[in-house]
């Protein structure tokens, strides 16, 4: 059948060689039946109502190499794209395109129900050429800068958070709720909370500490209502001393980085390859691939623009006729941090009065002004200046900084500060990074006026604080790694320390080991009697053979809490699980100089929360301590309520229900900013991003290798934050039909559309089909030009079957009847 087919093509390229240099300018304005008169009458048949193999382009860029149907009146249906290893497209925009033209749309201008900004769709015969042209086509060139925000939408999204821990004695906890919600054009975020505690003396306290509405335009937001002030938008917030800015009721507005579009920033550290052969660069990031590109032999350089923004590390390997001929580590440094020398200001802005909303929190400062500037100057593509002017509790506060990268590999951080009555204050920060590691320096030092501190139940006042430290890391080779950490501070922990680490990964009777020896000397604290802390620690990490399943063990020597030698040691183990909400399952033994301590811990996610737990007793006095950290969301949207406890990290989300007759049905949802989540069969949450257009793409969880069909099998999105929006897809289990369509003259059926509710396609010229089936509704639809003529229902125990495809042989469609569609006498082959 494949060999007939290359015949077909071959001979119909042959007759199109046939038409004049002049029809192509002319097929452009010609439909496509004027189109095939130039053809001999014999090749009409495998022209129209019959699959053909066309190139697709939008708004002239190649999308990809298809299969498409053409019918007698002007329409096109677009079956699947079957190659497109050449096109620079995104495989969301040939998504896009190929649900769009899934059901057929009709050839020539666009003049109704225009998705996407379609203009026209246009075939061309001579180059067998299907053209999308949209209105985005008049804006080549023309980068959009920011992302737009939904012109509609709406959505909560309500954030639960419970803590318990207890020493034996008092238990402390804190419930906070944060709802995150989207009405029109505006965000709204409201955060409260309770909270029980020694701190408080077990007293009860609540209170709401941020209720306000936040709108965005470009890159400039503006907050309206009641809020914690906060630097948004700005590469460096200045340091301050003291108290910060508390619940403030008023306004604030600034720079915003969120509707910022990356567009596409070359790294500043070329990467170069020198193939001998043409071939293809594959570039990875932390194992994953990244991106590909074609290259040709000598040296160049590759396209970092496509790359995401950060300063990370990649391996690229080089692959020449198939096979690997380098491999190199490269750097990749596009700083996400503002560069744009056209808008050197970014700023924000408050100003309210500093008071309490349903609190009982006993504070001082109510009722009084609070305002504040912060900004940033950009004083060099490499240099950014900070300042800030903030009134806090009726005292003035003020801060400087510099962030400034000289070269590539060394930056410098600084701050200068001084707050009215407190004192004043600096710290500088050096960090340069080579091949092999990285050296970073820090120093701080502040003045004090006046403060008091609880250092072991006593109270010490200081009136100078510094604290200095250098930790250089350095790569021995690809298994191991060395560093040193010097430290010296003044205050309330005064002294010099130093920690030395080796690092070594290898094997351990055939499994990954992770080994660390240690050596320190700190100053003193309350668990060492206020003598140094000096000691060895050896520890080994071992990753065993089950999922998940790993065991660690370490032994040393310490200083004890009256100044005495503490040798010890520990073992713990762990392992992932999958028991009804399980996750994960852990246990630890300490043994030391004052006798054993027992721990265990556990992870869970369920349907509606996800957390863990952990106890663990005291070798020192006995005492049990325990833990409990439970989450879960819920989700409202277009009507619908989900509650999740899977974590959702972005400001978005969509509800999906799924419906599928297969039992232990587990679904990958991929988003197209890089999350991922699992789906199961009824009602589920899926995070997405706030304010970005995107696509979540799904699939079967693991290696599933069961024949389903996903309907729809990706959904596009674009949602403000705190919005949700509802969606709904069917799984169904699939086998695939191979089959020859008869008329009710007994004659071969080609170009009729065969419908089932997992697929569609077409027969080809003789009557030859290839469907994919519900397997659970083992029927077919056959439509010829819009209109049903027969509906077929097959008989799977009476079919030939080898695995997932069943051999229908002849099938006789009866206009206007319903066919048991066992196989006819005469079957044809199949």
């Amino acid at each position: 059948m494949v060999s007939s087919d290359i015949l077909k093509i071959a001979s119909l390229g042959a007759c199109l060689a046939w038409l004049p240099a002049s029809a192509e300018p002319v097929a452009s304005a010609m439909g496509v039946v004027s189109q095939a008169q130039g053809l001999p009458r014999e090749f009409e048949a495998h022209f129209f109502d019959v699959p053909l193999a066309v190139r697709v382009d939008l708004d002239g860029r190649y999308l990809g190499d298809a299969m498409v149907v053409l019918s007698r009146d002007e329409h096109v249906q677009l079956l699947e794209f079957t190659d497109y290893a050449e096109s620079r497209e995104p495989a969301s925009l040939r998504r896009r395109w190929q649900e769009r033209l899934r059901g057929g749309r009709p050839l020539g201008n666009c003049l109704e129900d225009c998705p996407d900004g379609l203009q026209a769709i246009h075939y061309s015969l001579v180059n067998s050429q299907l053209s999308l042209l949209t209105d985005a086509a008049e804006h080549v060139g023309e980068a959009a800068r920011y992302h737009r925000v939904p012109e509609q939408g709406g959505g909560l999204l309500l954030r639960n958070q419970l803590n318990l821990v207890s020493d034996g004695r008092n238990t402390t906890g804190l419930y906070a709720l944060q709802g995150q919600g989207n009405w029109d054009e505006w965000s709204t975020l409201a955060d409260a909370q309770v909270d029980r505690g020694s701190v408080t003396g077990q007293q009860t306290r609540h209170r709401i500490s941020q209720l306000y509405g936040e709108r965005l335009h470009e890159q400039h937001f503006f907050r309206l209502g009641y809020f914690t002030p906060g630097a948004q938008g700005l590469t460096r917030q200045p340091r301050l001393l003291g108290r910060q800015s508390d619940t403030t009721l008023g306004l604030m507005l600034g720079s915003s980085d969120s509707l910022l579009i990356d567009n596409s920033q070359a790294s500043s550290t070329p990467i170069h390859v020198t193939p001998n052969r043409p071939g293809v660069a594959e570039i990875y990031r932390n194992g994953v691939l990244i991106n590909s590109q074609p290259v040709q032999p000598g040296l160049q350089v590759l396209n970092t623009r496509v790359l995401p923004g950060g300063i990370y590390q990649v391996e690229v390997r080089l692959l020449e006729d198939g096979q690997e001929t380098a491999r190199t580590q490269e750097f990749v440094y596009k700083p996400n941090s503002w560069r744009n020398a056209d808008s050197r200001w970014r700023y924000n802005l408050y100003l309210g009065q500093q008071t309490r909303l349903l609190s009982n929190w006993d504070e001082d400062g109510d009722d009084s002004l609070s305002a504040g500037v912060l900004a940033n100057y950009l004083l060099h593509p490499r240099a950014v200046l900070g300042a800030s002017v903030q009134q806090v509790d009726q005292t003035m506060q003020y801060g400087t900084s510099l962030d400034w990268d000289p070269f590539d590999r060394l930056k410098l951080y600084g701050n200068l500060y001084r707050t009215d009555g407190l004192g004043d204050g600096y710290d500088l920060q050096l960090i340069h990074s080579h091949d092999l590691g990285s050296l970073v320096l820090s120093h701080s030092r502040s003045w004090l006026e006046s403060i008091s501190r609880p250092t072991h139940s006593q109270v010490v006042q200081y009136a100078e604080q510094s604290q200095t430290s250098l930790l250089f890391t350095r790569r021995l080779d690809s298994r191991s790694t060395a560093s040193v950490r010097v430290a010296h501070s003044t205050g309330a922990a005064e002294g010099l320390g130093i920690d030395l680490g080796w690092s070594y990964y290898g094997k351990l009777l055939g499994s990954d080991a992770n080994w660390r020896l240690s050596l320190f000397d700190r100053p003193g604290t309350r668990s060492s009697g206020d003598d140094r802390n000096r000691g060895i620690s050896l520890a080994l990490s071992v990753s065993l053979g089950g999922p998940g399943e790993r065991i660690a063990a370490s032994i040393g020597s310490r200083t004890s809490y009256d100044g005495g030698r503490d040798q010890n040691a520990s073992l713990s183990y762990m392992r992932d699980v999958d028991l009804g909400a399980l996750r994960s399952l852990g246990a630890s033994a300490t043994v030391d100089r004052y006798g054993a301590g027992l721990g265990a811990d556990a992870q869970f996610q369920g349907q509606a929360l996800y957390g863990d737990a952990y106890a663990q007793s005291s070798s020192y006095n006995g005492e049990i301590s325990a833990g409990l950290n439970l989450q879960s969301i819920v989700a409202v949207g277009e009507g619908k309520v989900a509650i999740t406890g899977q974590y959702l990290p972005h400001d978005a989300g969509l509800i999906v229900d799924v419906e599928s007759d297969i039992a232990g049905l587990a679904l990958r949802a991929d988003g197209e900013h890089g999350l991922g989540t699992t789906l199961q069969p009824g009602r589920n949450v899926v995070p997405v991003q706030a304010y970005k257009a995107g696509y979540v793409q799904f699939d079967l969880d693991g290696d599933n290798e069961t024949a389903v069909v996903i309907q729809p099998n990706s959904f596009d999105y674009h949602l403000n934050r705190g919005g949700v929006a509802y969606r709904k897809l069917r799984v169904v289990r699939t086998v695939t039909v191979l089959g020859r369509l008869l008329d009710d003259q007994g004659r071969p059926l080609s170009g009729a559309q065969l419908v089932n509710h997992a697929s569609r396609s077409v027969s080809e010229s003789g009557g030859l089909f290839a469907v994919e089936m519900s397997e659970s509704t083992p029927t077919l639809e056959v439509r010829e030009g819009g209109t049903s003529l027969c509906l077929l229902e097959l008989d799977l125990k009476m079919l030939k079957r080898e695995g997932d495809v069943l051999l229908a042989g002849d099938l006789s469609c009866k206009t206007g009847r319903l066919a048991q569609a066992g196989p006819t006498s005469g079957g044809g082959e199949s």
